[in-house]
């Protein structure tokens, strides 16, 4: 089996894309990419048969229809706070807060985060152009990953390391001995993007095997239009 992993920027030169290949009950970084334009994501991700991408896979469906009600000069009803919260968080961004404590997840529609997933919206529908289920609810190919949550959630540390030399590179092969980086370990100590990656494509291996949060029936509808997170259910070590 082969997973990717794409921590996914607005610009090609702030993304990283993993592959790790899985057999024998080990898992081997095969490739570990920084600087990725779309071309490489859409083959990465096609030739895979799972993956993670750490990006809002769409928006708050409250906020979409207001946006195109706005936009064809339609009336926009609504107002108060919780009107506002319902243009900012997707279902599956009130789960994680309601379900990770000390998890909040940047808003898609009113954080930097926006510029990320115009981009990841680009690359679903070239995905889906070339026959991959880019199922949003992560039924499909594609599982919407979130490296903070997956490394909580595996006991390592999930906060901290980003833009520093800290990057707990040890603790993640302490945890998952059965992991080999090769000739990638300098690039992930050094990049907090590749390392994001590489756990990426570890939630997607977790997701592969039906080892991560899905929707409830009732949040499915919803999970299909604004994505859904998976977080890990099963430690490091149910993953070869």
């Amino acid at each position: 089996m082969l997973t990717v992993g794409v921590d996914l920027a607005a610009a090609d030169e702030r993304t990283a894309l993993a592959v790790l290949e899985w057999e024998s009950g080990r898992a081997t970084v095969r490739e570990l990419h920084f600087g990725v334009d779309d071309a490489a994501i859409v083959d990465a991700v096609a030739a895979s048969d799972k993956a993670g991408i750490d990006c809002a896979l769409g928006w708050p469906e409250p906020f979409t229809r207001m946006i195109v009600a706005h936009g064809e000069g339609r009336p926009v009803v609504g107002s108060g706070a919780a009107w506002r919260r319902s243009m900012v968080y997707r279902t599956t961004d009130e789960v994680i807060r309601a379900t990770i404590p000390g998890l909040i997840p940047l808003s898609v529609s009113a954080d930097r985060l926006a510029h990320a997933a115009m981009r990841c919206a680009a690359l679903l529908s070239t995905l889906a152009a070339r026959g991959v289920d880019v199922d949003r609810s992560g039924a499909g190919r594609i599982v919407e990953a979130y490296p903070s949550a997956s490394l909580l959630r595996w006991g390592l540390t999930h906060r901290g390391y980003k833009g520093k030399s800290s990057v707990p590179v040890g603790a993640l092969l302490a945890a998952a001995p059965w992991l080999g980086l090769g000739a990638f370990e300098p690039l992930m100590r050094g990049s907090h993007d590749a390392f994001d990656s590489v756990i990426a494509a570890l939630t997607a291996r977790a997701a592969a095997l039906g080892l991560v949060t899905r929707p409830a029936p009732e949040q499915l509808r919803l999970a299909r239009i604004e994505g859904w997170i998976a977080v890990p259910t099963a430690p490091l070590r149910d993953l070869p």
